[in-house]
């Protein structure tokens, strides 16, 4: 055998071992393939009703919302309507009853002065000269 020969022989063996690798290579390559394409079709089918779900979720919580928002709308206007209920209330009845209470404390007094006319002792009690004052009264003035 001729040194072109052995030449020619290692280059188709080198071949030969590259073809061999790169069909391996392709071989993994296409099973990877495989199996994301099965994957993505695994997620796409549990993640469209996982989607439909969420999507129902959310228009249910925006009805919730609406109506919480209704709602507070409704107390907001009882509110203001009870505010000017009792201001309302107030003016009306406030003044009068602020008279009538007058004037019953007016007619209470008057009735309890009726008996008053008749002169009355004097409340303080004649000063002595030379007499002391009590020790609680001394106490008294003194603070």
């Amino acid at each position: 055998m001729t040194g072109g020969e052995v030449a020619g022989i290692l280059v188709a063996v080198f071949w030969a071992i590259l073809v061999s690798f790169l069909a391996v290579v392709l071989v993994r390559l296409a099973q990877t393939l495989r199996a994301t394409t099965k994957l993505v079709a695994d997620v796409t089918e549990q993640a469209v009703p996982l989607l439909a779900d969420a999507s129902a979720t959310v228009r249910s919580a925006q009805t919730q919302l609406d109506r919480v928002d209704a709602i507070a709308t409704d107390v907001q206007e009882v509110t203001s309507n009870a505010s000017a209920l009792s201001t309302t209330v107030a003016s009306t009845f406030g003044g009068p009853l602020v008279k009538v209470a007058a004037f019953g404390y007016g007619v209470r007094r008057a009735m309890s002065r009726k008996g008053d006319d008749l002169p009355t002792a004097p409340s303080r009690r004649p000063v002595i000269v030379g007499r002391t004052v009590p020790a609680a009264r001394r106490k008294k003035r003194k603070g």
